[in-house]
Formats: structure tokens, C-alpha cells, sequence
């Protein structure tokens, strides 16, 4: 099987780094992209695991150079995903995991198309994200209440997506993403089908 992209995205709060960080315990085909980001980093979260942390001086740089697949500013920071190591990731016949917003998720999909699965992650309600992010302590509330804005008009672009998934049992969810992320490289449309079927039928 050939390599794929599997796009993951959701509301701040939704579990996305949970689910991610299991399910990367589960394959080594699996390869996650890491993003680029000018925010600062959270207590718990390690350079070159979580994000590449750099300037917002030299992202800007960066975007200039076309060094990224997409970048967006989000919560007025700046989030990038460098191009090259998913291009060899691809030759490789990787499962490419992008952990990315809506923006980001509409421009990986125009590149890359047909290679693309894509899933939306959130909770039951608003209620449990509000919950999740104050339980969190990561945010001042006035970001907080910025995030859950932000998370009403992320939830309109879910039609976008190929398929939805409730986050309130993290083991529940962890085993459907499994299962879509293998079946991601499956799809015909992320294979040479006429070469299969030329050398299914043994033809030269």
C-alpha cells in the first residue's frame, strides 16, 4: 500500500494531543507532523514533540522562502507545517498525521486531494469543552473564552471533514481513529490501481 494523509483537527480542549500521542504508540508507520508555531510553549509540552517554537520574525522568513505546506495565524500566533519531511514521509509509505486547524486542513487537502482523510474531533457539547479548557490551566480565561469562540465557528466547517468523531471516552475514540487511520491507505483512490491490476492479471 501507498503512503496517505490523515488530517485531524478540532476546538482547543477536544482531546486532539491525547488521542495523537496514543495513537503513535500504536504503529510505526505512523508519522506525525510536527507544526511550527511562534506561541510560547505550555508547561507540559517538549520542543520538537509537541511543536518547533521559533520567532515570529523567523516564521515570516520562512513564509517567504515557501518553506511551508500551509501556515495560518491562530489565538494571534503563527502555525506552520514545513513540506519536505511529509514529501519523504510520502515516498515512504507513511501514514501522514496532521494535527491542524480548518485553514489548515482546506489547504492540504487542494494539495494533496485524493491521499486525504480527514476527521473532525470535539466534544458532546460546549459545556464539556468549557470544562476541559478551564480544568486545563493553561489559559488565562480571556483566552479561554477567546478558544471557545473560536470553537463555534470551527463547528460550522465540519461538513468539510469525512468524518466526525465525539471525543467524551478517550479509549472509545482512540480505537475508531485506529481504524480510519488504517483504512485511510486503503482507499483506490490512494493507489496505483492500474498497476495492481495489471500485475493482478499478470499483464505486461
Amino acid at each position: 500500500m501507498g503512503g496517505s494523509i490523515l488530517v485531524i483537527s478540532g476546538p482547543s480542549g477536544s482531546g486532539k494531543s491525547s488521542l495523537l500521542h496514543r495513537l503513535l504508540e500504536l504503529g510505526d508507520d505512523l508519522y506525525f507532523s510536527i507544526s511550527t508555531t511562534t506561541r510560547m510553549a505550555r508547561k507540559d509540552e517538549v520542543a520538537g514533540v509537541n511543536y518547533h517554537y521559533i520567532t515570529k520574525d523567523m516564521f515570516e522568513k520562512d513564509i517567504k522562502d515557501g518553506a511551508f505546506l500551509e501556515w495560518a495565524k491562530v489565538h494571534d500566533n503563527y502555525y506552520g507545517t514545513s513540506l519536505k519531511p511529509i514529501l519523504k514521509a510520502l515516498k515512504d509509505k507513511k501514514i501522514v498525521i496532521f494535527d491542524i486547524d480548518v485553514q489548515g486542513h482546506r489547504i492540504v487537502r487542494e494539495k494533496f486531494g485524493r491521499l486525504t482523510t480527514s476527521v473532525f474531533i470535539t466534544t458532546s457539547d460546549k459545556a464539556t469543552l468549557q470544562k476541559r479548557l478551564y480544568a486545563r490551566g493553561a489559559d488565562e480565561p480571556e483566552v479561554i473564552e477567546r478558544r471557545l469562540g473560536n470553537a463555534v465557528t470551527e463547528m460550522t466547517c465540519m461538513h468539510d471533514y469525512d468524518y466526525l468523531l465525539i471525543n467524551d471516552d478517550l479509549e472509545t475514540t482512540l480505537k475508531d481513529l485506529l481504524c480510519i487511520a488504517t483504512l485511510s491507505r486503503h482507499k483506490t483512490s490512494c493507489l496505483d490501481v492500474e498497476s495492481f491490476i495489471s500485475a493482478w492479471a499478470n499483464v505486461e
